[in-house]
């Protein structure tokens, strides 16, 4: 996005990237391949255990091929997209290895040889890779990471999940649904680690509802492949032996093998390549975004970035809200947040006040037969600004926009309540949570 935003700006715009489809993670074996098993694998699992009001299944069954057939053709459909907006905004890609070999230059290592190429910028936004964890032997067959797990060539009669983040849960929703008997370790005493407390509570009771075997507070010592099967050993407890065992406790800075030593550049203790406030590293010719840098590793915070230090490279200025970037859970129910948790103005002694509202009582919901969780506002308890918004339930990834335009323009709970809101939507609960948290709300 930043290669697309700075040639709309007039620059010449060079691509250094080593796969053969654009996109980075994200729309290769992220973001993207995962929603699109999400979305599916939803489905699937309501046709197959008659959850379909006013309809009786007889007879149904999975077709597994069909559905990694739709995933790769989604995946394909958004990689050609990328190549299109290149040639449309005249960006030059260049496939291979990209290593900076001095302020204004970049080697590229690619398939066809090795040619270097010279700028008056260079921007580093190579992403993020699987982090390592301990004792844990990936083979990438039976041990493997989330690019294995989003292609499994059937499903797995018991899959281990090590990690109860973001990624463990989406691709344990996606293998439970479609019949895997799934077990996740999560070595924190909650699962989704960073999300609000009441609200990762209340998504990990719902999970467990729909047959996922959550362990919390479990340190994995040792995870291998052996005898056709995965192994995973941990402290106080029987090692756990199942089909398939999937690493996913994180992702960690691709900073290595990029040259940064050639031009006096280091990382910090994480990995992560420090900047400025305009992306800048100490090389003033040298910038960098995205989940290389400080904050969170998500995609359309890269993307924010990347328009912000282009915009700033042409025209002095670029800005990016970090308070009102928003994080979802594609689950089911989805789990959304924005703002600040009810932990972080505690410790930070912020005083505040909350409203929640649950879905049961939104006529929609009702209507969808899909009345899990609740939608939660904190808002100053001076100024009534809102501090924070998070959700639990159908849809809660498209209903956190709202809030995260809101925090934006720096509304106040009231602001929220008093705006009229369609009926009958889901939206309604989130005015509802904003009416609790000013006053009182009007449907409970």
């Amino acid at each position: 996005m930043a290669a697309i935003r700075a040639a709309q700006l007039g620059l010449n715009v060079a691509c250094v990237e080593k796969e053969a489809a654009l996109g980075g993670t994200c729309l290769r074996v992220g973001c993207i391949p995962s929603k699109a098993l999400l979305e599916a694998t939803e489905k699937v699992h309501a046709v197959l255990h008659n959850q379909l009001v006013g309809v009786r299944v007889s007879s149904a069954e999975l077709d597994l091929k069909a559905l990694m057939a739709h995933k790769d053709k989604v995946v394909q459909a958004n990689t050609q997209g990328i190549e299109f907006l290149f040639k449309k905004n005249g960006v030059v890609r260049y496939r291979g290895h990209g290593r900076i070999v001095g302020p204004h230059r970049v080697r590229v290592e690619g398939p066809d040889g090795t040619e270097e190429l010279e700028a008056e910028r260079i921007l580093i936004a190579t992403g993020s890779k699987v982090a390592p964890l301990k004792g844990v032997e990936l083979d990438y067959k039976i041990v493997g990471t989330s690019d294995q797990a989003i292609a499994y060539d059937r499903v797995p009669e018991h899959l281990v999940v090590i990690g109860g983040g973001v990624i463990g849960l989406e691709l344990g929703s996606v293998w439970n649904r479609l019949g895997a008997k799934v077990t996740v370790l999560e070595y924190l005493p909650h699962i989704l680690g960073g999300m609000d407390g009441e609200i990762a509570k209340a998504a990990e009771k719902i999970f467990r509802k729909q047959g996922l075997d959550i362990r919390t507070g479990v340190r994995v010592t040792r995870a291998y492949a052996k005898d056709g099967k995965g192994v995973v050993e941990y402290e106080e407890g029987e090692p756990l032996v199942a089909e398939k065992v999937l690493l996913a406790t994180g992702r960690i800075p691709n900073t290595e093998g990029l040259g940064l030593e050639n031009v006096g550049l280091f990382t910090d203790e994480r990995g992560r390549i420090p900047v400025n406030a305009h992306y800048q590293t100490a090389v003033p010719s040298i910038y960098a975004i995205g989940d290389v840098i400080a904050g969170p590793m998500l995609a359309h915070k890269a993307e924010e970035e990347g328009y912000a230090v282009v915009e700033h490279m042409v025209g002095g200025y670029g800005h990016v809200d970090y308070a009102s970037i928003p994080n979802v859970v594609y689950t089911h129910p989805e789990v959304a947040s924005v703002g600040r948790t009810e932990e972080e103005l505690k410790a930070a002694g912020i005083p505040y006040k909350k409203g929640s509202f649950p879905f049961s009582a939104n006529g929609r919901a009702r209507a969808m037969n899909d009345t899990e969780g609740l939608a939660k506002v904190l808002a100053h308890a001076e100024t009534d600004r809102i501090l924070g918004v998070h959700i639990v339930g159908p849809r809660a990834g498209d209903l956190i926009a709202e809030a995260a335009v809101a925090m934006a323009f720096h509304a106040s709970a009231e602001d929220l309540a008093r705006a009229s809101h369609a009926h009958p939507t889901l939206a309604e609960v989130l005015k509802e949570a904003a009416l609790a948290a000013w006053d009182k709300p009007l449907h409970i």
